[in-house]
């Protein structure tokens, strides 16, 4: 097996590079070959009738990212493939619209040239043979699954989620703070997810797939290899990784998306390793796409073939060389996010990642423990082109899996830590679906534990879901301020649900900070919403200039977990200074003080309003005996200015605040410290 990711398309080069290999090789040793196609000048569909040949949900991504519809979505032209079918000897395997090309299989040197000479195939390249070989790495991730003892209790720390984990589940999802996703009702609804795999066996059956198959939430199946509907009779390999995402056994395994919809497509011959393994790759992310699905999910890989004629070497991990990283970039390109295990290579003679996790647009995902350890088997990077690979990390070291005795257990490889953060960005891009598939992937890798020290193990780090949430939640945000008649009235749009909360800071002309003047809950709901709120604030004792007021929106309020961040600032301009009665002041200069909060149990801040500015402004705190409590050293500019009183020192009872200008009295006022 071989495991790994691709990315955004830095230009498409034809893989039927491939044919370069083979210039030496005879093609009688083929039994499977790829046919390139000249063109698509016979085709029935436009451009401008997409419906024909995309669904309505891919359609709307096109549309909502605004992603053009070009000439690679036109299906090949039916009278080419008929064409090529009605030649005796012939069997057409797949078509790929995206590389203009098709598989056949034959062995019939006569049927092979037959083709050639169609006046619209450009070349026909040898890409595997018949014989079946079973390659002795293949898979290798599902050989030491180890099965755990069943947990029939809660475990204690998940009782305020929303799902009950378990320990080893919760530990998983908790090293990416995943479950805060969770909460507040991100759990895939609404998602398509497709997996490309090697099969899916007797998922229809398991326990940990028993919800997503009572609720329907298999959308497709297809399988690649034998051209059929059925994947379930066939290697187990995909049916653990869709476990890692779709399981849904309370206090023991809950997946990651476990609300997704899924598309599970066998594009792997289990029996061997061929190119046409790539070839497949590409019709299932076409289908991917085609379908409808938000994101791919693929624990296959390549780098060598049983046929070391068509091996690639490191060098071509750069991008733009291996069949599955052009269709991988091109799929990005449609607006997909395509998460690639990186590969199992960290100790052997490869020792790279593989295709296609060297594209540029792919999210390669290495594996560690669920205490963050890295896996030593994690392929390295970087890719050849010096691309920063893997991207980021999840747990694919003793991960938990849906075993095929119906068992849970645990087994290694990055073909486990790619459906784990696969699902995590599901849950993520369901927060945000007004932003595209790069900004999502951006917001992850920004998240990562070590995002500005990548390196080549893990790349960017393991990604914080609750910091990468924040991070589209303060860049969605939006806030305007108006001000009338000294009522200054503050309108802003954000995403929410009713357990967190903001707070409304004001800074008035003068002050030196922000202070809150307000706390607001949320509307109603549990599940991520966006919702839209206004506070109008009277002002009293403002000087003419520019107010700021600046939101933050507290994401997590529990005290272990605390979670805020200042989501947008909005500014108005009072022409006329406001009084205490919020009409213009008959003297809006006169020296004055106030004091806020008071009565106080924590500490307090001081307004100070003078006509002029004080080079030396003493503040006098006494007790009410007289006694000197506290003295500050200050000095201020013109007009008014703020100073914090650190007065949660002082005992409960009644304090008498002076302010001088050098010897001269301001002001006083009284402080009652409860």
């Amino acid at each position: 097996m071989a495991k790994t990711n691709s990315v955004l398309l830095k230009k498409i080069i034809p893989f039927f590079i491939i044919s370069l290999l083979l210039a030496n090789e005879s093609q009688a040793q083929f039994t499977r070959f790829i046919v390139k196609l000249k063109n698509k000048g016979a085709t029935s569909f436009t451009i401008a009738n997409p419906s024909a040949y995309l669904s309505s949900r891919a359609i709307d991504r096109r549309t909502k990212y605004i992603i053009a519809i070009d000439s690679t979505d036109l299906p090949v032209p039916a009278s080419y493939i008929t064409q090529i079918k009605n030649i005796p000897g012939i069997t057409v395997l797949n078509v790929s619209k995206w590389l203009n090309a098709v598989t056949i299989d034959t062995t019939d040197p006569a049927a092979l040239a037959a083709v050639n000479a169609l006046p619209f195939v450009q070349s026909t390249s040898g890409i595997a043979a018949k014989t079946s070989i079973t390659s002795s790495n293949k898979f290798v991730e599902e050989n030491p699954v180890t099965t755990l003892p069943p947990v029939g209790a809660r475990v204690e720390g998940t009782q305020s989620d929303f799902f009950n984990y378990g320990t080893s589940s919760y530990n998983e999802i908790h090293l990416h703070k995943g479950e805060f996703l969770h909460n507040i009702g991100l759990r895939g609804q609404g998602m398509q997810v497709a997996m490309l795999d090697g099969g899916f066996f007797n998922y229809t059956t398991l326990d940990a797939m028993d919800s997503i198959i009572t609720n329907g939430q298999v959308l497709s199946t297809w399988d690649f290899v034998n051209r059929e509907a059925s994947v379930v009779e066939d290697n187990s390999h995909g049916m653990m990784c869709l476990s890692t995402i779709a399981a849904n056994i309370p206090g023991q395994f809950i997946g990651k998306a476990p609300k997704a919809n899924f598309h599970l497509f066998k594009t792997e011959d289990v029996s061997s390793e061929s190119p046409i393994e790539e070839f497949n790759w590409v019709c299932g992310a076409e289908r991917a796409d085609s379908t409808g699905a938000d994101v791919v999910s693929s624990s296959v890989g390549y780098n060598t073939f049983d046929n070391a004629a068509l091996n690639y070497s490191y060098s071509d991990m750069n991008g733009n060389t291996a069949i599955s990283t052009t269709g991988a970039d091109l799929a990005a390109k449609k607006g997909l996010i395509i998460f690639q295990s990186a590969g199992n290579y960290g100790t052997d003679s490869w020792h790279y990642l593989i295709a296609p996790s060297d594209g540029d647009s792919v999210v390669a995902v290495g594996a560690v423990n669920a205490a963050g350890a890295i896996w030593t088997g994690s392929s390295y990077g970087p890719s050849s082109d010096g691309q920063v690979k893997p991207d980021m990390a999840s747990v694919g070291l003793n991960a938990l899996v849906q075993g095929t005795g119906n068992t849970i257990g645990v087994g290694t490889g990055t073909s486990f830590a790619c459906p784990n953060m696969a699902g995590l960005g599901t849950c993520l891009w369901q927060g945000f679906p007004e932003f595209n598939n790069m900004r999502i992937i951006r917001a992850l890798r920004e998240a990562g534990s070590i995002y500005t020290t990548p390196n080549e193990r893990i790349g960017y780090g393991i990604p914080d879901m609750k910091v990468a949430f924040t991070t589209l939640l303060v860049e969605y945000a939006t806030s305007t301020a108006t001000v009338n008649s000294c009522n200054a009235t503050l309108n802003w749009s954000s995403k929410d649900v009713s357990a967190m909360k903001y707070e409304i800071e004001r800074k008035a002309p003068g002050d030196a900070n922000f202070t809150k003047i307000a706390d607001i809950t949320p509307q109603a709901g549990n599940v991520l919403a966006n919702h839209s709120y206004q506070y109008t604030n009277t002002l009293s004792n403002v000087f003419a200039g520019t107010i700021s007021y600046r939101i933050r929106q507290v994401v997590d309020t529990a005290a272990a977990t605390f979670s805020a961040a200042f989501i947008d600032t909005a500014n108005v301009v009072i022409a006329a200074a406001c009084t205490t009665t919020g009409i213009n002041d008959p003297d809006p200069n006169a020296d004055k003080i106030t004091l806020q909060p008071n009565p106080t149990s924590s500490d307090a801040i001081l307004v100070v309003q003078t006509r002029n500015a004080i080079p030396n402004m003493p503040v006098n705190i006494h007790d009410m005996k007289g006694r000197l409590v506290m003295q500050l050293r200050k000095s201020k500019g013109t007009g008014r200015t703020t100073i914090d009183l650190p007065v949660n020192k002082l005992a409960k009872g009644k304090y008498i605040i002076t302010v001088y200008n050098n010897q001269k009295l301001i002001a006083s006022t009284e402080l009652l410290k409860l």
